[in-house]
């Protein structure tokens, strides 16, 4: 929702503010905040292409087993699976780690394992966005368990802001420094995932 002409922005944020709840309140303020775009959805499959191509040189004569991290990542999920023009494998996990909210709730739950044997596969880790690094390293942690040949990640977006652990991203979308996003999968409880575009929340 674009913001209302002739309003500041701490009006906008505490409109209706007596009228609402804690977390409906909050989610109020965020439906009224810009959505300033980051990356046109032409950008976005022009990099997806371009990473496919590079995994596909990469695995030439093996078959990878791509794990994709529910939920934002299934649009990207699935248009690099599709750029990536050899044989491969698809599995998923998810992960609870976000909150309703716009930070980390700082609690990590694996609610869907892999169900695909892994043993002696080379694996690659796909995930929409890496922010903290601690949900994505503990799902490493738990796919090194399963003895894969290898295990590489393949990640959207890279935000730096709030990286906690180090963490390699092998093939990488964008790099983008702070803000949150939302768009192509990327979501603020449950809202915005549809968009084709991703855009920064203002």
């Amino acid at each position: 929702m674009e913001m209302q002409a002739g309003m500041s922005l701490r009006q906008r944020c505490c409109l209706k503010k007596k009228d609402l709840g804690p977390k409906q309140s909050f989610s109020r303020k965020i439906e009224l905040m810009k959505k300033e775009m980051l990356l046109s959805s032409r950008e976005i499959q022009r990099r997806v292409n371009e990473l496919g191509e590079e995994i596909a040189k990469d695995y030439r004569g093996a078959e990878p087993i791509l794990i994709g991290v529910l939920n934002g990542v299934v649009f990207f999920f699935a248009d690099l699976v599709r750029a990536i023009h050899i044989p491969t494998k698809i599995d998923f996990v998810r992960a609870s780690s976000y909150g309703s909210g716009t930070s980390s709730s700082g609690h990590i739950k694996l609610t869907k394992d892999v169900e695909l044997p892994i043993q002696s596969k080379p694996v690659i880790l796909v995930e929409d966005i890496v922010d903290t690094g601690l949900t994505l390293q503990k799902i490493k942690e738990k796919i090194q368990q399963k003895g894969p040949e290898s295990i590489k990640i393949c990640a959207l977006i890279d935000k730096k802001e709030r990286r906690e652990i180090e963490i390699k991203i092998d093939y990488c979308g964008f790099e983008v420094e702070k803000g949150f996003l939302v768009g192509y999968g990327l979501d603020f409880d449950e809202k915005y995932r549809y968009l084709p575009d991703i855009f920064v929340l203002r």
